[in-house]
């Protein structure tokens, strides 16, 4: 499987997840520029962390913009396997990729923590542990689209605490229903709020975020 990360102006988790992709778990992995619209044979895309743009308007409401998400929407639409985190999981949402839409914390200030996370649809039989980043990260939808995403299982994180109780101080952000991730319908559009790129090497002295991307590139 070839991955390909694309970057925009602002990324700066780009070098973390190509480094975690190619060093750490072996695959090959291209670096794609966002004014590209060549996917170079890339089968699982990469929107990774950072301020696309600057945050201007709002997270990723440019980035949506750039020529090579009209590649990214097309592999899609095919079936094709992407995955968003944090400023990557706001670019999706832009997009029209995934539902809802990422809005500022409810205390409004920027978060920088390790969390908690119940993986919902993985088997797993304790939390994963993962740092978040962000200042625009509370999940929101309407009724009528939270019930889909938990009829179609495609709430794939919630955060949790330490023993996997998902409550309302477990939620860093005011995220509805405690959601870190959801996917698409059809399962292969993920997006996230955590990092689990910080939490893959074992100099981190964390390496769930490695075994969460390998469940989420298997899935």
């Amino acid at each position: 499987m070839k991955f390909g990360v694309i970057v925009f102006p602002g990324s700066n988790c780009d070098d973390d997840m190509v480094y975690v992709l190619n060093t750490l778990m072996g695959y090959q992995v291209r670096k794609l520029w966002h004014k590209e619209t060549d996917l170079q044979g890339c089968d699982f895309l990469i929107l990774p962390g950072g301020f696309s743009y600057g945050d201007y308007l709002r997270s990723g409401a440019i980035a949506r913009f750039s020529p090579i998400m009209q590649s990214v929407v097309r592999h899609a639409e095919q079936g094709g396997k992407v995955l968003g985190i944090c400023n990557g999981f706001q670019i999706l949402t832009e997009a029209g990729l995934l539902e809802g839409a990422l809005l500022k914390n409810n205390n409004q200030k920027y978060i920088c923590k390790n969390v908690f996370l119940a993986a919902t649809q993985a088997d797993r039989l304790k939390p994963y542990a993962i740092p978040i980043a962000h200042g625009d990260g509370r999940y929101y939808a309407d009724n009528d689209t939270l019930k889909q995403l938990q009829d179609n299982e495609q709430i794939l994180f919630q955060y949790c605490d330490a023993e996997g109780n998902i409550n309302v101080d477990a939620n860093p952000n005011g995220s509805l229903l405690n959601i870190a991730g959801i996917c698409s319908k059809n399962k292969n559009v993920i997006g996230m709020m955590p990092h689990p790129e910080r939490a893959s090497d074992p100099y981190t002295g964390n390496t769930d975020g490695k075994t969460l991307l390998q469940k989420l590139i298997e899935i």
